[in-house]
């Protein structure tokens, strides 16, 4: 059969394209041709409109909303989440021809329905109506993080090297607060030989790229549940939760609120001598509007009193309980590896550099570290097991172990879902224990980091680098031990060469 799918995760960085190679390698071991299209970071490598008009079926392995999938309207889809489609890949490919073969006849898509809106059959996912919503909710508030992180990335890192130039020039010019050289100074009289100057460029850049970081979280939520009419509510109403003080929180808000809305403008049946005016003049000046009226009015004031609450306890925290949040954040980081538990905790240590501004020392900068540390841990520790211990994995385990190096290195947590795919009631556990511990000892070790991404790579960012990478060393171990130790219990090796196996002789 020709088959055509869609991959696609929040982050767009690591699954959504893990998932485009399982399937591709599940349709040709099955003999279909499959072509995959992947919507990441870098866009949308885009498919042929040929390629989708000649397919049989398509799949959508997703965990964000799919960019124009009124391209695929009246063809059989599938629709699982990413983790799916690298878990399951034979499988999904098998529902996919199962439904290509008997699939009920299409439905269209409501008049004036969005980009994003539901079109073709049914999903042939086993799921419920009540699922089906929450699941759709997820993934508009997953598609505003997608949108949100790199400008989390540009002014976290931009912010970081201006605190290091400004660090590495202090002792010469004396301590200078690179916050309080004003942005017309910059401006007017920049002076290229003064290293406080190139510090407050960065410190300015960066500082306006994290002013945008709620306007376009809420923006492009609005934007998965409305397409563009959504866009101007979102990002208005974002503005205003920056301005009232209601954080992340009122942005989330506020791009539910303006994407509704704006939805549901966009499919009332107006008059021809009006439906050009609709999505251009009527939609966002009414959807923006209400969205700001009812953040000023409605949501403003106790969304800011609950962020306010959030942001007093975080920083309140010390001690045993910051370890405590180090572990649990750990846990829910390895978990599952990039899915809906791991997204939470990485979600709110990127929202949380946003609350964390351009303090130098906040507890959010510690998530962040911890998060990232924890997220290392599991291909790291795996491809260290089957690297000291090779007969207890398979020969593609020990293949994926060289690749999960540098996966992990990258802090990209889906590199141990290979290894949990095949043994998940041994793997997942010792994931779960050393990312605890890694995430425990950052925290306590007080490192702290602003970049959201970049694992080893961006080290020169994390403030306590040389206790990070303890922590990092350790976390990995514990994580080897178990794996290897639990493996051993009620399996047998698989045959490999003696003098490949460093630990054979303990």
């Amino acid at each position: 059969m020709k088959l055509v799918a869609v991959t696609s995760c929040p982050t767009g960085i690591a699954h959504t394209y893990m998932a485009a190679e399982a399937l591709e390698q599940a349709g040709q071991a099955a003999g279909h041709d499959l072509q995959v299209e992947t919507q990441g970071a870098a866009g949308a490598d885009r498919l042929a409109p040929e390629a989708i008009a000649a397919a049989d079926a398509v799949i959508f392995g997703v965990d964000v909303e799919v960019r124009d999938r009124q391209r695929f309207q009246g063809k059989p889809i599938i629709q699982v989440s990413v983790k799916k489609a690298i878990a399951d890949a034979p499988g999904v490919i098998e529902q996919a021809v199962q439904a290509a073969r008997g699939a009920p006849a299409p439905r269209p898509a409501a008049a004036g329905s969005p980009i994003g809106a539901p079109s073709g059959p049914a999903l042939t996912s086993k799921v419920t109506a009540e699922a089906r919503t929450a699941t759709r909710v997820r993934q508009w508030l997953m598609t505003g993080v997608s949108y949100m992180i790199p400008f989390v990335a540009a002014g976290g890192i931009l912010i970081a090297l201006s605190f290091m130039v400004a660090q590495a020039v202090a002792g010469r010019q004396g301590a200078i607060d690179v916050t309080k050289i004003d942005i017309s100074t910059i401006s007017t009289t920049f002076d290229a030989g003064d290293g406080m100057h190139w510090a407050a460029l960065l410190f300015w850049i960066g500082k306006t790229a994290f002013g945008f970081l709620v306007p376009a979280l809420a923006g492009f939520i609005a934007f998965a549940i409305a397409d563009r009419p959504g866009i101007a509510p979102g990002f208005v109403g974002g503005s205003l939760s920056v301005t009232i003080g209601a954080g992340f929180l009122g942005g989330m808000a506020a791009g539910l609120v303006g994407g509704l809305v704006a939805l549901w403008l966009a499919r009332r049946k107006v008059p021809k001598s009006v439906r050009g005016v609709l999505p251009v003049v009527v939609i966002p000046l009414v959807a923006t509007l209400f969205t700001g009226a009812v953040m000023l009015l409605l949501l403003g004031r106790p969304l800011k009193w609950v962020s306010d609450e959030l942001t007093r306890g975080l920083d309140g925290l010390s001690g045993a309980n910051l370890v405590i949040l180090g572990v649990l954040l750990g846990l829910m980081m390895a978990f599952d590896m990039g899915g809906p538990v791991n997204k939470v905790a990485y979600t709110f240590a990127t929202t949380g550099l946003a609350a964390a501004g351009t303090a130098a020392d906040a507890t959010q900068l510690r998530v962040m570290a911890a998060v990232m540390a924890a997220g290392m841990t599991p291909p790291l520790g795996m491809a260290l097991a089957a690297r000291v211990r090779p007969s207890l994995f398979s020969e593609p385990e020990r293949e994926n172990g060289n690749a999960a190096w540098l996966l992990g290195a990258s802090f990209i947590t889906e590199g141990a879902i290979a290894f949990a795919a095949v043994d998940a009631l041994r793997v997942i556990p010792s994931l779960m224990v050393g990312s605890a511990v890694t995430g425990g000892l950052v925290m306590n070790f007080g490192s702290t980091l602003r970049a959201p991404h970049g694992g080893i790579w961006v080290t020169p960012l994390i403030s306590g680098v040389v206790p990070y990478l303890v922590a990092l060393a350790v976390g990995t171990v514990i994580t080897t031990l178990v794996v290897v130790t639990l493996k051993q219990v009620g399996r047998r090796s698989v045959d490999v060469d003696p003098a490949q196996e460093p630990l054979a002789a303990a």
